[in-house]
């Protein structure tokens, strides 16, 4: 007959998750097989050894949590942390844990049981790839579109625009097309046009010589200089006026400029992109833009949508905002609530991504759990009381049916389509859309 301990040993043995117990004194007392092939620690090593001797875990730096199980007796599920192996591997797993009692219910200890995640991170690396070109994420059509151009384009040296909103993402397409481009060991520099008057910007441009003006006392190289062999990015070009714009058409032309105070001409080897916030073909219209200089920053022309135009990459891009945040602030927050990001989904974001950011941002500085609620966001995201009441009624299966609902309308209807975008096998789109009551055209 097989004893009480004996029946244990054989159930720890066949689970697939790692699993240890520690007594009162947070010594080891039984460490399974999966927990060896995890954690790398043979089993005898392991027993009788305190638990962050074997189990050096992200968690046990900060606050252990088998420790807030012990104290205040509620057991915690599924929360992601990184463990370090022997080999000095960095891996992340899953935890959860428990009391540990005898048979008169007494504490004698605690347990915790942990799930490799590697292979989960993998899958979710290669997804990430699929939708991602250098730091450019995104699953919506017409961003996916760009991406596909966009190394074409970099393998060009033709000047090309990109026109978008404040805080989508220009500079970003930039440096990505420099990373791509014959250029990518030269530098890459940006210059804010709208951000500096005339004289200033004109001597940011293209520098200047001792004795240009009067504070000129030595020779200043401007950033045309800077950007030699590389890229120079011209953000917000919609803003600087008629003037400057003759001068800039020049150097497009020429592929020479003279720095302030100098006769001589420079070479200009460099690729030249060009972002407005702004539409210039209405600039030309209104005569407030140059004709010539549209045309000569023109030869490709993109044009970024908005957040509000492409809602499905909010959890994409917030989720990649929650692990870049983790790793700059050596966080564990595993993710968004299912109400917080329904609050995330339902506003408008004029900020755009950038606004996005500074949201996740602002909630990892209030947020002391594992997971992002609606308590964490910046006040103008939760400041309408009725919204907020309807959110937290919100589902997940009310969130998935409406994010099937809006990349059905995307792609009109079209359910192949539709079934790529959300990287999933039409008959799993048919099921769900059957499930949640969705209506199609015939």
């Amino acid at each position: 007959m097989i004893g009480p301990d004996s029946r244990t040993n054989i159930i720890l043995e066949s689970i697939a998750d790692g699993v240890f117990t520690v007594d009162r004194e947070w010594r080891i007392t039984q460490f399974n097989k999966a927990a060896e092939g995890i954690t790398g620690v043979p089993r005898d090593e392991a027993v009788g050894r305190y638990c962050w001797e074997v189990f050096r875990s992200s968690c046990c730096e900060n606050e252990c949590i088998l420790r807030r199980t012990m104290e205040t007796g509620e057991p915690l599920v599924n929360l992601p942390v990184y463990i370090v192996r022997v080999d000095g591997r960095r891996i992340p797993i899953s935890v959860s844990t428990a009391l540990l009692k005898n048979e008169s219910d007494e504490v004698i200890g605690g347990v915790e049981t942990f799930r490799d995640l590697s292979l989960v991170e993998e899958l979710r690396r290669e997804l990430k790839e699929q939708r991602s070109l250098g730091d450019i994420i995104s699953k919506n059509p017409e961003m996916i579109r760009l991406m596909e151009i966009l190394p074409r384009i970099a393998e060009s040296d033709s000047t090309f625009l990109v026109e978008a909103a404040s805080g989508t993402g220009k500079e970003l397409f930039a440096r990505v097309a420099h990373t791509l481009s014959r250029r990518a060991q030269g530098p890459f520099v940006a210059v804010n046009c709208g951000a500096l008057p005339d004289a200033l910007l004109e001597s940011e441009l293209f520098g200047y010589k001792a004795g240009a003006f009067t504070d000129a006392r030595t020779d200043r190289p401007g950033r045309f200089a800077a950007a030699q062999g590389g890229t120079l990015f011209l953000d917000e070009i919609g803003d600087v006026s008629p003037a400057m714009q003759v001068k800039l058409l020049r150097v497009l032309q020429e592929r020479k400029y003279e720095p302030l105070g100098s006769t001589e001409p420079v070479e200009a080897d460099i690729r030249i992109i060009a972002a407005t916030n702004r539409n210039l073909k209405k600039l030309v219209k209104s005569g407030k833009f140059r004709e010539d200089l549209f045309y000569r920053i023109n030869v490709v022309r993109m044009v970024l949508p908005p957040l509000a135009e492409r809602r499905e990459d909010i959890p994409l891009l917030a989720e990649h905002f929650i692990q870049r945040f983790n790793r700059l602030q050596s966080r564990t927050i595993a993710g968004l609530r299912p109400e917080a990001l329904v609050l995330l989904m339902r506003h408008d974001w004029p900020g755009n991504v950038r606004e996005l950011e500074n949201a996740i941002e602002h909630a990892f500085i209030l947020c002391t759990e594992n997971w992002i609620n609606i308590a964490h966001l910046p006040d103008h995201l939760i400041a309408d009381d009725d919204l907020v009441a309807v959110v937290k009624g919100t589902t997940l299966a009310e969130i998935e049916a409406q994010a099937i609902r809006e990349a059905l309308e995307r792609n009109s209807f079209r359910r192949m389509a539709t079934a790529r975008e959300l990287n999933i096998d039409k008959n799993t789109l048919r099921r769900k859309i059957v499930r949640y009551g969705i209506k199609t055209p015939d």
